[in-house]
């Protein structure tokens, strides 16, 4: 057997000990469905029926519990959305001072920690990543017949198939709706009814986490790609077959990082009221409930502009993320790998926070040939 000598020059940051002091929030209970695949979590008892744990089950609202009775097969979705969500996330931020670091799922405690209760950057990210992930995961098991009550989104068969100038001078058509388009319709809904249950609207933390978990699912959406197959002897395409596909969901997590670099701080807007109903006037109309997306938060900042649909908002500045915080459940960069020769947020300035850093050196014997 031959072996393979790597040299590993490991450059770590060096611990300093201090303290913040978070407020409290709110944060969302039904992340924990992401430990689905672990045992005494979530068992396949027949294909499409699972079996949920009461501590799992305990997470989940009462409507969220009858969406999942509704709609057999959605909560293997709806798990496997929320991983994608955790591992996009841990993907994006693996060189920065947070890395979207998560803990052991315990009954009434949320997946990612207490960072959440705060209404920063992260919890933004956070929100906006795990909407997408239930949006894009249901959307595509529609299409595999993988939920009972849904199917592949054939909406596009209605539209009158495209034909260029020259192929209707040989009446000839160059493509038409065809074959299973991922249901982004379903996905979207369902996502709006799970993900969002609980959030009123009232406050404005829960209209921060409101549009934030419809930027994820607008970026979703917006991402959604056509994709054709040519029908023709010998290889030629007189006709093609198109259909609607997702997104890779990296697209998706790149797209919303980038909006996580661009977000912006906000308030509530002065116009956003709630009209007040006349209960005891029986000559006066009962005023509409109003809708709880319906709002408009307007920028900290008087001279930037309003957020728009796809943009990702929070409330306050972040915690810092150097030292260990035990109350917000931060870890702090102590022991992180750092990259000594970088002047980007992975280098050993930013992610020592300057405090400084020590280099070890390793020699790993690994089997090759």
């Amino acid at each position: 057997m031959k072996c393979l000598w790597l040299f590993v020059l490991t450059v770590l940051c060096t611990r300093c000990e201090a303290a913040n002091k978070p407020r409290r929030g709110r944060g969302s209970m039904w992340w924990g469905i992401a430990k689905a695949g672990e045992p005494n979590n979530i068992s396949p008892m027949s294909p499409g029926v699972l079996y949920m744990d009461a501590g799992v089950h305990s997470t989940l609202r009462r409507k969220q519990r009858r969406l999942a009775k509704e709609n057999p097969g959605v909560l293997t979705a709806v798990a496997k959305g929320a991983n994608m969500a955790v591992a996009e996330c841990q993907h994006q931020f693996k060189y920065r001072r947070w890395n979207c670091t998560t803990r052991n799922f315990l009954r009434g405690k949320n997946l990612f920690g207490k960072i959440v209760d705060r209404g920063c950057r992260e919890t933004a990210f956070i929100y906006a990543i795990t909407s997408a992930g239930v949006t894009h995961a249901v959307s595509r098991a529609c299409a595999e017949g993988s939920i009972e009550s849904c199917t592949c989104d054939y909406s596009h068969l209605e539209r009158t198939p495209h034909r260029t100038r020259a192929a209707a001078a040989a009446n000839v058509r160059v493509w038409k709706w065809g074959g299973c388009s991922d249901n982004i319709g379903f996905g979207f809904r369902f996502s709006r009814e799970f993900v969002d249950t609980g959030e009123r609207g009232k406050t404005l933390r829960e209209k921060m986490n409101l549009h934030n978990n419809e930027a994820g699912r607008a970026h979703v959406q917006s991402e959604m790609r056509q994709e054709c197959k040519c029908h023709g002897m010998s290889g030629s395409c007189t006709v093609k077959t198109c259909w609607m596909r997702l997104p890779s969901f990296r697209s998706v997590g790149d797209a919303l990082k980038d909006r996580f670099d661009g977000a912006s701080r906000v308030l509530m807007s002065n116009s956003d009221v709630e009209t007040p109903v006349l209960r005891n006037d029986p000559g006066a109309h009962r005023v509409p409930r109003r809708d709880r997306y319906r709002f408009q938060l307007r920028p900290y900042n008087p001279d930037h502009k309003a957020p728009g649909a796809k943009d990702l908002v929070y409330l306050e500045s972040s915690p810092g993320f150097c030292e260990k915080n035990p109350r917000l459940g931060i870890p702090g960069t102590h022991g992180r790998a750092c990259n000594d020769t970088s002047i980007g947020v992975d280098g050993c300035d930013l992610m020592c926070c300057g405090r400084g850093y020590k280099t070890e050196t390793k020699f790993v014997v690994e089997r090759c040939n």
